[in-house]
């Protein structure tokens, strides 16, 4: 797999794809493969606030429950309601139609703190 030149990516295995004040974030496909068959997703509401480094949602697999940390601070413009229909979308494409959610970054500095792709698929090999 190789991941998206614009995206920016945490240790914890999520992805942020910055466009101007806005951002995307997800999970890689990395951290899907690990999960196996994702079965539920639990978002938090527009409107929320997210907090870098701080849980703002939770993905259930067949093997576990696994806590998704969001890479910025910002606020929740968009939710992904796909995904409450079809939680499996994240294992068939999680970096595209898999997003999790969006939001308007209130420190666009962070980003510099996260991996270019290629610092990420070095990561992950050697993890």
């Amino acid at each position: 797999m190789s991941y998206p030149e614009t995206y920016k990516f945490t240790r914890e295995h999520e992805w942020v794809h910055p466009h101007g004040a806005e951002a995307k974030i997800g999970i890689t496909d990395h951290a899907q493969h690990e999960l196996g068959d994702i079965v539920f997703v639990n978002l938090p509401k527009v409107g929320n606030s997210v907090k870098r480094a701080e849980t703002f949602g939770s993905v259930e697999s067949v093997k576990a429950v696994s806590d998704v940390y969001s890479p910025v601070t910002g606020e929740v413009t968009g939710v992904n309601d796909l995904l409450a229909q079809k939680p499996e979308t994240l294992n068939e494409d999680p970096h595209g139609e898999g997003w999790l959610i969006k939001v308007t970054l209130t420190s666009p500095e962070e980003l510099q703190a996260l991996m270019s792709s290629a610092e990420y698929e070095e990561y992950i090999k050697a993890e």
